[in-house]
């Protein structure tokens, strides 16, 4: 004869303490993740913007070159802008309402020169060499970085500020290419 073997009903289901507990767990993991999104994001657009002024500076080099010309990227409050020095000078002496408006991304003006807009809130400034001063850009504060024909450029520093995070970078006067960097994010 076979006997029947007796089942234990199973638990139906976890317990309240149980789902609190792993909701907790959960919401921690996901503040953290938030967080590091949050600020890696401010770091992320610093480091595209150091980038692309790397970019500029070499096409600065490149152009002065090239063209027998000095060559200039103009750092304002809307953004930085590579065009002959000449020109360059022209319009900080007889500032324009186009250098002063809010430039698009990576729009070309009329001349052809190349320009980067900032993010809303990103800030540049220079430090000049063998400088501790840092020159900020304003409306009425433009500063140039002049490129020479013979594939010098002026010695300095770039720096930038977006959110509580900040990205230095010491260019090399004879490649143009960042030789040094120094950043903060908390």
């Amino acid at each position: 004869m076979i006997k029947a073997a007796k089942i234990k009903p199973s638990r139906g289901g976890f317990t309240l303490i149980e789902i609190v507990l792993v909701l907790a767990i959960a919401a921690i993991i996901s503040a953290g993740a938030i967080g590091l999104m949050v600020s890696s994001s401010e770091e992320r657009a610093l480091r595209r913007v150091s980038g692309e002024i790397e970019l500029m500076a070499k096409q600065a080099r490149t152009t002065a070159i090239l063209h027998q010309t000095p060559y200039a990227l103009e750092f304002s409050e809307a953004g930085i802008r590579l065009l002959p020095l000449a020109q360059a000078i022209e319009a900080i002496k007889k500032p324009t309402k186009s250098r002063l408006k809010k430039l698009k991304p990576d729009e070309a003006d009329t001349s052809g020169s190349r320009q980067l807009a900032l993010e809303n809130g990103m800030a540049v400034s220079i430090r000049r060499w063998k400088s501790e001063v840092l020159l900020n850009t304003t409306k009425k504060a433009v500063h140039l970085w002049r490129f020479d024909p013979d594939g010098l450029c002026e010695p300095l520093s770039v720096h930038l500020i977006y959110g509580k995070s900040w990205y230095e970078n010491t260019y090399h006067p004879l490649t143009a290419t960042i030789s040094d960097t120094q950043s903060y994010a908390p």
